[in-house]
């Protein structure tokens, strides 16, 4: 019996083994994928930023679908770099990427986004330099077009100071000492932010000092005009980034609202909670009600910039942090969300900012 015993333990031997050498015969390989042509850069390759033209469009980026094995959507980004940190061992590591989206073929920088871009990488001021732009796809992989060699030259952007006002039917009064203000972004465009609660007019002007002596209103569309007595007026209920330009007399209104994410709050992941600004503290705030879970913050309901607490235990949350609060007990909580007020466009978002979760 032992002899038939090891004679079957060496035939099922023999077979895994077989089966083995077979699978090894089955060996497959990723389909090579390639961007199909060069990418194309409109209108042209060479650049003279300007600073009196940064709400204009610079450069566009543009390219044909790349085609993966998987039928799934393509995450495209865009790659800028100096020449001499694209080859070798740390090739494009030092690259500013910008990520555009799914499935999306184009890419359009302002004078203002490019310039930042360009200096960033530190190509000095008011002098020809070159730039390097590549564009990436990824799926199960990542692939890279032919670089394109561009021609930049950047401006030095001037140190500006000074704010002026908003006054308006959104404070529930009409005060120019405690309306919101509008900081200096550049020379004579200012941004600011605020908020159109439930039950509140939409209309403000603009002041260039706390008081009326003299004022901007509207002249029709994003038009405004000095002493007008128009009101301008914000889209609806809701948060808004005001953008006031005095240099063009053109103003605008982008729906901008950083809101509380997470399976503490009633959107989960998926969802935010939008808070309102308080352009007195200069504070996001929402009361809401909350059940056990986690919860951070993010901006217009997207993942683009979010913050969360490396430790817990603190009121300061970092920039792109994977890291959450646990609400413990359910009910009706006051949250607050402190972040420095930089231009984005110009200065990125802070590494950190500061929040309060408190129960009522």
């Amino acid at each position: 019996m032992k002899k038939y015993i090891n004679r079957l333990f060496a035939l099922t031997a023999l077979l895994i083994f077989g089966a083995a050498c077979e699978n090894d015969a089955e060996l497959t390989y990723l389909k090579d994928v390639q961007f199909p042509s060069e990418i194309k850069i409109t209108p042209s390759t060479t650049f003279v930023l300007l600073e009196d033209n940064a709400d204009t469009d610079a450069i566009t980026i543009s390219w044909d679908k790349v085609t993966f094995p998987i039928e799934a959507p393509v995450t495209y980004a865009v790659q800028f770099d100096v020449p001499s940190d694209i080859t070798g061992s740390n090739a494009w590591l030092n690259a500013t990427r910008i990520e555009v989206g799914q499935d999306v073929l184009t890419k359009t920088f302002s004078v203002r986004d490019f310039n930042k871009i360009a200096t960033d990488l530190g190509l000095p001021a008011d002098k020809a330099n070159k730039l390097i732009v590549r564009v990436e796809a990824q799926m199960d992989r990542k692939v890279f077009s032919k670089n394109v060699e561009l021609t930049v030259t950047p401006y030095e952007k001037a140190i500006v100071f000074g704010e002026i006002y908003m006054p308006g039917s959104y404070q529930g009064e009409w005060n120019v000492e405690t309306a919101s203000v509008l900081t200096a972004i550049e020379k004579g465009v200012y941004q600011g932010y605020a908020s159109v609660l439930p039950g509140y007019g939409t209309g403000f002007k603009v002041n260039t000092a706390r008081n009326w002596e003299e004022f901007y209103g509207s002249s029709g569309g994003d038009n405004i005009q000095k002493m007008n007595t128009t009101d301008l007026q914000m889209p609806g209920e809701g948060s808004y980034q005001i953008k006031v330009n005095l240099n063009t007399l053109k103003w605008s209104a982008t729906a901008y609202a950083w809101g509380i994410v997470g399976t503490a709050q009633t959107g989960g992941w998926d969802n935010s909670t939008p808070m309102s600004y308080d352009h007195q503290t200069k504070t996001w705030k929402v009361t809401a009600d909350l059940v056990p879970g986690a919860l951070k913050f993010r901006l217009n309901n997207k993942w683009d910039v979010n913050y969360g607490p490396k430790d817990a235990t603190t009121n300061t949350i970092n920039r792109d942090d994977q890291g959450s609060y646990t609400i413990t007990e359910a009910g009706t909580y006051d949250v607050t969300f402190t972040i420095d007020e930089t231009d984005p466009n110009t200065n990125g978002y802070p590494a950190t900012a500061t929040c309060t979760i408190v129960k009522k």
